[in-house]
């Protein structure tokens, strides 16, 4: 029995032609997110259940661009892969009876002047990179040049280095200090999750002043046994009334059920990632609705990708999954632009 199967999804790994390689008479996976980025996750999976089902790995992805492209459509996928997939569903009220509802809300944000010269200047930066790098370098450069603009959207200081997180000089943590002000006088607990471990402890000391009191953090570099003291922490009802975790280190595995409140302080292009995040508070056990907080800040390329990846929720629906990742790499030097262009009116604070 494989738990959180998706860690097998790469069929390139060791860990995953180890598991491939793994004898018995029954196997199982268990997984709430069966395509994390693409389609062909689908591949590895199947190819530890029962090998050769879905064919070649090579034959499968030509397949699967042939379906990406227009040719065909997801039926005959479905149909094969269908007997062997027990689906559950959380909000299936024959599943859990008793489970709160999830409210996701996009908490629109707003820059301030500094990071809106900031961001100008990586976007004009880009336009001469594209205009003179090699072919080879494009990946790189346009990879890049996201980080840096998800960077500035989140605080100056995280984008230049120069540890002054101030709380004025960032829309996002002004957009933060409002709904954890109401959070705290009604004493509800928060879940914060960024994918950037530079700016955890920064947030955490914001959020501290806001609640009165200290909270919590978790990321890559927490060791396992410390992680289990710091989940028996929160979810005392005395317990810290907040937690700052990395998406990656602590968006699967935990439950944190203490929490009522989710914010997603910046954007992850997958949205199965996110969504396994949020469900550390959504889940069984949980006895409140649970409120989703998504930042996004306006007139940006995080509104730009927000807008793509509402529009690949199609692929749920297509198959039984998740969603697929929005490829950003491939798009023209012109539609790279327009994504990332600042739109000066909406982004930047009065």
């Amino acid at each position: 029995i494989l738990d959180e199967a998706q860690a097998i999804k790469n069929a390139d790994t060791q860990q995953s032609r180890i598991a491939r390689k793994l004898k018995a008479q029954a196997k199982i996976a268990l997984t709430g997110t069966p395509i994390e980025n693409r389609l062909s996750d689908l591949w590895s999976l199947f190819d530890f259940l029962n090998p050769g089902l879905l064919g070649p790995s090579k034959r499968f992805k030509e397949y699967i661009k042939g379906l990406n492209a227009g040719f065909g459509t997801f039926e005959a996928l479905r149909k094969l892969v269908s007997p062997y997939i027990l689906r559950r569903m959380k909000t299936d009220p024959k599943i859990i009876s008793d489970l709160p509802e999830k409210i996701v809300t996009p908490a629109y944000c707003q820059l301030t002047p500094q990071q809106a010269r900031d961001y100008q200047a990586v976007v004009e930066h880009l336009k001469e990179a594209l205009d003179s790098a090699p072919p080879e370098q494009r990946r790189g450069i346009v990879l890049q040049t996201l980080l840096r603009l998800k960077q500035i959207c989140n605080h100056p200081a995280q984008f230049n280095g120069q540890g002054d997180y101030t709380a004025n000089h960032s829309g996002k943590f002004r957009r933060i200090e409002q709904i954890c002000e109401e959070l705290a006088l009604r004493q509800e607990k928060v879940l914060i999750f960024t994918q950037f471990k530079e700016i955890i402890e920064p947030l955490a000391d914001h959020l501290s002043t806001i609640f009165g009191r200290s909270g919590l953090i978790l990321h890559g570099g927490t060791p396992v046994k410390e992680r289990e003291k710091l989940v028996e922490a929160f979810q005392r009802e005395d317990g810290p009334p907040f937690f700052v975790l990395s998406l990656k280190a602590g968006g699967t595995g935990l439950t944190l059920t203490a929490a009522s409140h989710v914010i997603h302080f910046d954007r992850w292009w997958n949205p199965a990632v996110e969504n396994q995040a949020t469900d550390r508070a959504f889940r069984i056990g949980q006895k409140k609705n649970v409120q989703v907080h998504t930042f996004i800040t306006q007139g940006t390329v995080e509104e730009q990708i927000d807008a793509m990846i509402s529009s690949k929720q199609h692929l749920a629906n297509e198959i039984l999954m998740t969603e697929e990742e929005v490829k950003l790499t491939e798009l023209s030097d012109s539609e790279l632009i327009q994504l990332v262009s600042l739109d000066i009116d909406r982004a930047v604070i009065k």
